[in-house]
């Protein structure tokens, strides 16, 4: 009898053990997870674009990777706009930009293949936290901001690209950069117009 007991002790113990040890497993496995779920597809593409290239290529590549992050950020916000608005203008602008900036990503993408450059494929941390502080607004705040995000945007977007026209080492880029330009200007001057309503209403 006792040694049934010990048995059963024994027995008893050694699953207490293992439990411990497979819950200690996954608490420590867990925050790795976690951050592999969460990476920034722009980090993600810098680190490879990085590991295969020298300084001239990696620089024509963190320009792509700037673009991609801009039109994805730009298409995001375009939906939100056209959803969360009540003004005719501010949605036709949102409508604008979503269709612009999916035709130029599409066009990045194909770019981006022929130079075996990694690019973003989703939305990034930065154009997440662009999203969210728009989302949260209502109303006269809501088309107010989503202007002004337009307007600043679009700015450092034609600056982006005005210098990629000329200092890109590739002579496909370069073209890209310069053909984007002319929307990219045209975009600005519509994110204007629509603030300058919204201002004398």
């Amino acid at each position: 009898m006792k040694k049934q007991i010990q048995f059963l002790k024994s027995t008893v113990l050694k699953h207490i053990f293992v439990s411990a040890l497979l819950l200690l497993v996954f608490i420590i496995t867990l925050p790795s997870c976690n951050n592999t779920n969460h990476e920034d597809t722009k980090e993600v593409a810098e680190e490879r674009n990085g590991e295969k290239f020298d300084k001239a290529k990696e620089n024509d590549a963190e320009f792509l990777v700037s673009a991609a992050e801009i039109n994805f950020e730009e298409i995001q916000l375009g939906q939100l706009a056209q959803s969360n608005s009540t003004n005719a203008e501010v949605k036709n602008l949102g409508e604008m930009m979503e269709a612009a900036h999916t035709k130029a990503l599409n066009d990045l993408k194909v770019l981006a293949i022929n130079k075996q450059i990694t690019i973003p494929t989703s939305l990034t941390d930065k154009g997440q936290e662009a999203y969210n502080k728009l989302m949260n607004k209502q109303g006269n705040d809501f088309d107010k901001k989503y202007c002004d995000m337009m307007i600043s945007g679009h700015k450092d977007a034609i600056s982006k690209f005005e210098k990629a026209s000329t200092d890109a080492n590739d002579l496909d880029i370069r073209n890209w950069a310069t053909s984007m330009l002319p929307e990219l200007r045209t975009h600005l001057e519509h994110s204007i117009t629509c603030q300058r309503q919204l201002e004398n209403m």
